[in-house]
């Protein structure tokens, strides 16, 4: 037994050794605000993908970006996961990315499919927290 719990009946010993052991509950990390995001999205002017063109052309240039996107493993999670708006030809580009290089390396992927004319940037750099 140890030197604190002596003289301590053993149910009372093994609870306060446990007491002991018992963990604070990890504080919650505040919830994301997307005001300024979800504002800028509700804009009529501003593509959504719920907007894409079911054109076999454009559908086919999104296609063809997301996969030059997730076939680059160098890329993060939020990388693989932004938008890819292709609308009358212009593809609009949408979400959050880790880095100045990952922005970078998906407008080329996008630019390299649709041409640089017709790319329309809105990634944010979210850097990991």
């Amino acid at each position: 037994m140890h030197k604190f719990t002596q003289g301590v009946s053993g149910l009372a010993a093994a609870t306060l050794f446990a007491a002991t052991l018992t963990v604070a509950p990890a504080q919650e990390a505040p919830a994301p605000d997307n005001t300024k995001i979800n504002k800028r999205d509700r804009n009529k002017a501003e593509p959504t993908a719920d907007q894409q063109k079911e054109s076999q052309p454009d559908r086919d240039t999104a296609s063809q970006i997301r996969k030059a996107i997730m076939d680059d493993k160098s890329l993060s999670i939020y990388a693989h996961n932004v938008k890819i708006i292709a609308q009358d030809g212009t593809v609009t580009l949408r979400g959050p990315v880790r880095s100045t290089k990952e922005k970078e390396i998906i407008e080329s992927k996008a630019a390299q499919v649709a041409g640089k004319d017709h790319v329309v940037s809105q990634l944010e750099i979210k850097p990991a927290d």
